[in-house]
């Protein structure tokens, strides 16, 4: 009778930890703002996600110390924007994961949507089908999460992984994963609803271009004095002198710039053109005010849309 009660005892120990351990949120550490907010939002309950960047950080200059690294391998789930996007990652999640550690590279999936909607395009069965040619392929671009359609993809890939990691929440994963795609899709039928009302069609950006991949979508020009993504690179005189000139012969008004960098080129453009400066965000990231304003994804896009229409001459 004795040896009964322990082992009954025993059992309910056992089972009591299983319960506890089913129920403890998985970590979740991702290293940029978009992906953050998607694990949030498709984990619920089930998860605890961390942004890996610091309130008011530029992600292109971004380098982890060593907590971070700690922080990285003992969370079950890391998510990142892959090789492109973040160099600095590249050895760290790609060479040999700790033990236990899930590394999901988002842009791998990317890369599987673009090839699919070119093959699309050049069949005639694209959703652009042959109207336009792009205007910036966005291959080379690692923002694709500012292009809401390549957002479902992720947001998709984020409610697979949680769900194989932990299959006993998958129908809430799905569920949530499910109603955000729909948001997304709600989304994109807004902004190019709205583009295709205004009278431009060219966002004049005085600083690196981020949103190559949403021009593509919506069939935008951009033009910018800056080459490349490197936070620490500089235009020419030459490129600032064209992005005036380009201005006038447009004659538009205003100038984008981007989030948490001082925005000197953009403010000379300005100050020669007589131009007003617009935040366009790119979404890397958020101020520390941001933060405290619980500013998302979804807030940050449709700020966005407002500021295009105000710049690109929308007509009611």
């Amino acid at each position: 009778m004795k040896h009964r009660f322990i082992i009954l005892l025993l059992a309910g120990l056992a089972f009591q930890a299983q319960a506890v351990h089913a129920e403890h949120p998985m970590s979740v550490i991702t290293t940029i703002f978009p992906l953050y907010d998607w694990a949030r939002l498709v984990g619920g309950q089930h998860v605890v996600a961390t942004l890996l960047l610091p309130p008011g950080v530029e992600a292109h200059g971004f380098a982890p110390r060593p907590t971070d690294i700690v922080r990285i391998h003992k969370a079950q789930i890391v998510i990142w924007a892959g090789p492109l996007m973040e160099p600095w990652a590249t050895g760290l999640l790609t060479g040999s994961p700790q033990k236990g550690t899930t590394i999901l590279d988002v842009s791998q999936g990317i890369e599987s949507a673009l090839l699919t909607e070119t093959t699309q395009d050049q069949t005639g069965m694209g959703a652009h089908g042959n109207e336009h040619q792009p205007h910036a392929s966005g291959h080379q671009d690692p923002h694709f999460w500012l292009d809401p359609v390549l957002a479902k993809t992720i947001v998709a890939q984020i409610g697979k992984t949680f769900s194989e990691i932990d299959p006993g929440n998958a129908g809430t994963y799905q569920t949530n994963a499910a109603a955000y795609i729909k948001t997304l899709q709600e989304l994109d039928t807004t902004i190019r609803t709205t583009l295709a009302r205004c009278r431009h069609s060219t966002i004049l950006y005085g600083g690196h271009f981020a949103f190559g991949h949403f021009a593509r979508r919506y069939g935008l020009r951009h033009v910018s004095p800056y080459r490349g993504f490197a936070p620490d690179a500089a235009p020419t005189p030459r490129a600032v002198a064209d992005m005036i000139r380009q201005m006038k012969q447009l004659d538009m008004n205003v100038i984008y710039h981007e989030e948490l960098v001082d925005p000197k080129v953009a403010r000379i453009i300005a100050e020669e053109t007589g131009a007003r400066l617009l935040l366009l965000h790119g979404a890397h990231n958020l101020s520390r005010t941001e933060r405290e304003q619980n500013l998302t994804y979804l807030d940050i896009m449709r700020q966005n849309l407002e500021r295009l229409k105000d710049g690109l001459g929308y007509t009611p």
